[in-house]
């Protein structure tokens, strides 16, 4: 399986992982049992995908087949802000079970802050940021620590092994260690040398909250979306720096990025549906970077640059997050 993460819960977590943001429902199901049959081992989705029944059958066909067995794998998905109200998460983790066709998630986390007004899946499902589907953001009343104590509940009746955020910064997190019976296992985190957010690594270490790194490429995943600050900038696979130490350490560039992530302790969760391209990502953890590298590509960071946001994707007034 590879290297993996002690989580808080005592739980393991592999350090390396497929990630299944955008990846089409068409061809869901044969990308995941390819990554199976590579060697990958963490499947990291959620429900605002809208591929997770795809994502199920892949693992369903693996597993039927004796590639894997359901103890062997390590599913992630996480709780939409729709459904951050007490009683509406439970049946949010159902639903996301039911379609995955599990019986349990390794690991459940709330995948932004923030409460938004609940939208009744039978209406629309996944149910995306707007209530009318089209451009109203409502957000609701609920603070986090009734969101946390219902997360909390899905791990007392065995839906989710172990749980945690994602997109969170540092004020929430400290607030939420006050009274969480269950600290959080895991963060996810946009990731990258353009933005390291350091600071918020050191709380994550000192706390034992583990850390998955998502766009591990920087603006690579952002271009279809027209951010003009994604296409300003030089692709990460491309940059100066990341080329020679690819030619350096005799690897592509994209190993070169996960290393420097999975090196300084950090999950990766890169995705890929080239079989070779699979492996070169899996096979990031087989060499190490020389501590003055690993120091020019930190240094890249400019701390501004950030691309998974509400605001970069609509215009809004109710909904910053990262402000």
């Amino acid at each position: 399986m590879g290297p993996t993460i002690k989580l808080s819960s005592g739980h393991e977590m592999p350090q390396v992982g497929f990630g299944l943001w955008k990846v089409d429902n068409a061809v869901a199901a044969d990308t995941v049992y390819n990554a199976i049959k590579v060697g990958y081992r963490l499947f990291d989705g959620a429900a605002d995908y809208g591929n997770e029944k795809e994502c199920g059958e892949g693992i369903a066909r693996a597993i039927k087949e004796g590639l894997v067995t359901r103890d062997e794998l390590f599913i992630t998905s996480k709780l939409w802000p729709v459904f951050e109200d007490g009683d509406k998460v439970e049946p949010a983790i159902r639903r996301s079970l039911s379609d995955w066709g599990l019986e349990y998630f390794d690991l459940y986390l709330i995948h932004f802050p923030g409460a938004l007004k609940y939208v009744d899946p039978a209406v629309r499902y996944p149910p995306g940021w707007h209530y009318d589907g089209k451009s109203e953001v409502v957000r609701s009343n609920t603070p986090m620590h009734v969101t946390w104590a219902a997360m909390e509940s899905v791990v007392d009746k065995g839906l989710a092994r172990s749980i945690g955020i994602s997109n969170f910064q540092a004020q929430l997190i400290y607030d939420m260690l006050r009274y969480a019976r269950i600290p959080p296992a895991a963060l996810q985190i946009e990731h990258h040398p353009f933005l390291v957010q350091q600071e918020l690594l050191n709380l994550c270490k000192a706390e034992s909250i583990a850390v998955t790194a998502y766009s591990s490429f920087g603006p690579a995943s952002f271009l279809t979306f027209g951010f003009k600050h994604a296409h300003a900038l030089v692709p990460l696979m491309e940059d100066e720096l990341i080329v020679e130490l690819g030619k350096k350490y005799g690897k592509e560039p994209s190993q070169i990025l996960l290393r420097w992530a999975t090196q300084r302790g950090l999950a990766v969760i890169p995705k890929t549906s080239r079989l070779a391209v699979m492996a070169q990502n899996l096979d990031c953890t087989g060499f190490d970077l020389a501590q003055e590298d690993i120091d020019k590509i930190t240094a890249k960071d400019v701390g501004s640059i950030r691309f998974n946001q509400p605001s970069n994707y609509f215009e809004t007034d109710k909904f910053w997050i990262f402000g």
